[in-house]
Order: structure tokens, then sequence, then C-alpha cells
């Protein structure tokens, strides 16, 4: 398979990409906690479908320490016991954050309060930039058909 768009090879796409990259790095220095950022870039990757997004955010899980179990279990979330309440706050958040089309609600105000009793408000700004970033970039990625499995953890970072 073959990007219908190389992203690297396009002036108007570097000059946003610069951008993109640098909200990336901005949020991956938050005060949310790695672990939870990588959980729930993967869920929203998933719920998506983007498979270069899923390839990257499982390998970068993984080098940074993630077991395989809770990486496989993932797309279970609400069924699996290895995740912490909050976590599990986050997950649910960043799900209804990106299914807002499904039920035309967004984030209901359960959700919320029940990731603000895990979250300060800097982790939950944190938390919203990213379901919103990765929604973004899930798009760009699916939408130019960009190949997965190739990604080496620290490629983009």
């Amino acid at each position: 398979m073959e990007a219908r768009l190389n992203y690297f090879a396009s002036p108007t796409a570097g000059k946003a990409l610069k951008y993109f990259m640098s909200a990336g790095r901005t949020l991956k220095d938050s005060p949310l906690p790695a672990a939870t950022q990588e959980l729930v870039s993967l869920r929203v990757s998933q719920i998506n479908g983007c498979a270069a997004c899923i390839d990257m955010h499982t390998k970068e899980a993984a080098a940074a320490g993630e077991t395989s179990v809770r990486l496989n279990l993932v797309a279970a979330w609400r069924e699996a016991t290895v995740f912490t309440e909050a976590e599990r706050a986050a997950l649910e958040l960043a799900e209804e954050g990106t299914r807002v089309a499904d039920a035309a609600t967004g984030v209901s105000d359960a959700v919320w309060e029940n990731a603000a009793k895990h979250y300060d408000e800097e982790q939950l700004t944190a938390l919203v930039f990213l379901v919103s970033f990765m929604n973004s970039v899930n798009r760009l990625n699916i939408i130019t058909q960009q190949p997965a499995g190739d990604y080496e953890p620290g490629q983009f970072h």
C-alpha cells in the first residue's frame, strides 16, 4: 500500500505538520501520565480505524514499558481488570469525545465528572486536546491512506 500523499515532499504539508508535531510534543510534555496518553491515543485510533496510529501508539507504549496484556485489552477496556479507575475514566472520555456523531451529545456530564475526579484541570486540558489531536491526525492518515507496520518507536519525537 502506498500513501495517496507524501507529507514529507509537500511544502504545504511540511508547514502544517510543523505545527501538528509541535502540538504533539506539547501534549507529550503535559502533566497527563504518559501511559494514559498512549492508551487514549491507541483507543481513539482503534475507534477511527487508523492503522498508522495504532501501529505507532502500540509500539510507543510497548517501548515505554506497557504490557502486551494491557495493550491487547484496550479495545475491550470496560470488561478488563487491568486498568486503573483513572485510566478507565480517560478511556471513557476519549470514546465519547471520538464518537460525537454517534450519540450527537458529545461528552456527557457524568463522564466529564468522573474524569474530573481523577485528573486536575491541567491534566483534563491535556486529555481533551489529546483526544481532539488524535482524531485530527487519524483523519489525515485515513484520508491519505498512510500505511502501517514500519513505524519505529521515537521516529517522530
